[in-house]
């Protein structure tokens, strides 16, 4: 029997490892450019953009945080002129679905077409917002965001927001952070049932729902006075009418004290 040198074996583990550590790059997400000077009142557009190589995506959810006391955001018709380069290039067929509630945008974002996926740099969407009439200064941030691969996490994802500024600032200094929901999904992609983990930092009523790729609500899986925490709720596949839903993407949302969070469920044949 060929013996082979402990220092040949030594090295294939360390490949192995090295690749392992690999394939769980960090996804890094950023609001582009991360600093960027306006008139007062006038228009401009940010992007969602992956700047570096990572590991490898075709989908992801987002939630983008604005003030909306001195930002007002401008939704195209379609929301598909919003969609970024990188996403459109890659793949002819996609999932996007983008709503504004207040003082954040909701987001996502995958890409339909089998054994296609982005590992960046990529530019994944543009926004477009206008600044008020009277000088300021404030944040565009990511909230929460959930990269997904073939309907599994990709993890983790690094961030990075963005300054705005206009007109003449002295002694300004942007709102802080709000506290942030969080939501993911277990067992998915499923045949089965899925379980949707969701946390709060906000005691009061909340909902979960599962929308279709409509933005039809389908399912109402949760809601009532809820305490601070995490808690799972178990989904069957099944509409409010007990119907088993078709296979195909659908959107779970959380909400909570005027906020909301998503993670997409995957449904299988």
């Amino acid at each position: 029997m060929r013996r082979f040198p402990l220092s040949a074996m030594w090295c294939g583990v360390a490949l192995t490892l090295l690749a392992s550590v690999q394939s769980h790059a960090a996804v890094r997400l950023a609001v582009s450019p991360e600093t960027l000077t306006v008139a007062p009142g006038a228009t401009f557009t940010l992007e969602l953009r992956v700047p570096v190589t990572g590991s490898a995506f075709n989908g992801f959810d987002a939630v983008v945080e604005y003030d909306p006391a001195q930002l007002t955001f401008l939704p195209t018709n379609p929301a598909s002129l919003q969609q970024g380069s990188s996403m459109q290039l890659a793949c002819g067929n996609t999932f996007l679905l983008l709503q504004s509630a207040g003082d954040s945008i909701t987001i996502s974002d995958v890409l339909l077409c089998n054994i296609t996926s982005l590992t960046g740099p990529a530019q994944l969407l543009t926004l477009r917002f206008r600044a008020s009439n009277t000088s300021g200064v404030t944040h565009v941030r990511l909230r929460s965001v959930q990269f997904y691969n073939e309907g599994l996490f990709v993890d983790p994802a690094i961030t990075s927001d963005a300054l705005i500024k206009w007109g003449v600032v002295l002694g300004v200094n942007p709102a802080p952070r709000t506290r942030d929901l969080g939501l993911s999904v277990r067992s998915n992609p499923s045949r089965g049932e899925q379980w949707v983990d969701a946390s709060s930092p906000y005691e009061g009523e909340q909902q979960l729902v599962v929308f279709d790729a409509a933005g039809r609500a389908i399912r109402h899986l949760d809601s009532g006075l809820r305490p601070v925490g995490t808690r799972a709720i178990r989904w069957d596949g099944r509409d409010d009418e007990g119907r088993l839903v078709a296979p195909g993407v659908y959107q779970a949302r959380l909400l909570a004290a005027g906020r909301s969070v998503s993670a997409l469920l995957v449904r299988l044949r």
